[in-house]
């Protein structure tokens, strides 16, 4: 046992003396190439300003002898003067400007390559309002892929399983079945009804969330909410209607009042409150020497995980959305902070249609139903006690991470 866990730290070093040199290569490269733009400038501006000193004196000797022989006026040598200082200044800007016009070139070359990107979820040529939606959801025959060659190879997945291919295709044939991250997907989710989705990492259970809101479209078939099809929805309204909670929540270098805002731009001081009491963060806040003021930092460095999950939260009960997705919204968090998290989250979900990625016991127990992915298929569906029968994945899965002690 000692030889490999000593091969394994040596190698492990090695690799970190390989990162170390290939560092301090790359700096390196990079301050010889300050040094060098600075010592070409400071010799390029002395030489400018010797040359104006130069030039000044030269403009006085000779303007000078010209006042003594009476060719000039002293006037003239003092005008002369003040014209050649106005003229450096220009010259000192015109020699700069190529190395401006370059950089800008860079600058404008990379804001054009973003807007020239094309639309991936583009906006309805006639959208189709979904005012007082009920809350419907429905994934029908749903295909995907974040790659090009799933739509390309869809006949010849048709004749897979979802295991794979049959025995005896090439590998090419397994390649194409393995680009989609959803096949078939078939299932409906009544108004008001909590859905959880569990299954293995990697089965396509978010990639199934983000169908949802239109973050990307179905490569094949269609997802329905209010038995509309999504793509014929504007974005402004499918945004109104559906709130999303990630496991990373995203907040902006600003106060917790704005960060919240940002759901709901004219909500009052009361409704924040309201919604803050409602995710179990008011108490927090009030502690704070600034309250609804205080600034979170990029990205809300400067809060703890289950403070920024709460925050999400109550950014998403303030939005007050019909349907309701959270992506392993306690994942990640100590035992509080899930609690006071899991409280907040059965007010969040009562009477609202919501899509839960779950891997703790206790939400998976509350849920309506219960829909296990595997490999971008749906394979079984039904409630906690059923799917527990019926002894297949979920029961093999549910055994192996509760006999662990671990909360599914």
């Amino acid at each position: 046992m000692q030889k490999p866990l000593a091969t394994g730290v040596a190698l492990r070093l090695l690799a970190v003396v390989s990162e170390d040199a290939e560092f301090a290569a790359r700096a390196t490269k990079v301050r010889e190439l300050g040094v060098r733009q600075a010592t070409i400038g400071r010799w390029f501006f002395m030489a400018l300003g010797v040359m104006s000193a130069l030039g000044t004196a030269i403009v006085f000797w000779v303007g000078g002898v010209m006042v003594i022989n009476e060719v000039l006026t002293v006037g003239s040598v003092v005008a002369m003067s003040f014209y050649l200082a106005n003229l450096y200044g220009p010259l000192s800007g015109l020699s700069n400007a190529r190395v401006e016009f370059a950089t800008s070139l860079v600058s404008f070359e990379r804001v054009f390559e973003v807007l020239d990107l094309p639309l991936e979820v583009p906006e309805p040529a006639q959208p189709v309002s979904m005012n007082g939606a009920r809350g419907a959801v429905e994934f029908d025959d749903v295909w995907f892929s974040y790659g090009e060659g799933g739509s390309d190879g869809l006949e010849s997945v048709r004749r897979f399983s979802w295991m794979g291919v049959t025995e005896g295709e090439d590998s090419a044939q397994r390649q194409v079945a393995d680009d989609w991250a959803l096949r078939g997907v078939s299932f409906r989710v009544d108004p008001g009804e909590l859905v959880a989705l569990v299954g293995p990492s990697g089965a396509g259970k978010t990639t199934t969330t983000y169908l949802v809101p239109r973050l990307y479209d179905v490569t094949r078939g269609a997802v329905r909410i209010d038995e509309q099809d999504v793509r014929d929805v504007s974005l402004t309204d499918l945004a109104h209607t559906i709130g999303v909670v990630t496991q990373e929540s995203y907040l902006f270098h600003d106060t917790i009042a704005a960060n919240l805002r940002y759901a709901k731009p004219d909500a009052t001081a009361d409704e924040i409150r309201a919604a803050a009491e409602a995710a179990n963060i008011a108490d927090f806040i009030a502690t704070l020497p600034n309250g609804y003021e205080t600034v979170v930092g990029e990205r809300g460095y400067r809060l703890s995980g289950g403070e920024k999950q709460r925050i999400a939260l109550a950014r998403v009960i303030l939005k007050d959305p019909r349907i309701l997705i959270l992506d392993e919204a306690t994942s990640h968090l100590d035992a509080h902070n899930e609690a006071l998290i899991q409280e907040a989250l059965e007010r969040v979900m009562q009477d609202r249609t919501s899509l839960v990625i779950a891997h703790r016991l206790s939400t998976i127990l509350s849920a309506d139903r219960i829909f296990v992915v595997d490999r971008g298929t749906l394979q079984e569906s039904g409630t906690h006690d059923e799917l527990l029968a019926m002894d297949g994945l979920y029961a093999s899965l549910y055994q192996t991470q509760f006999t662990k002690a671990d909360t599914f």
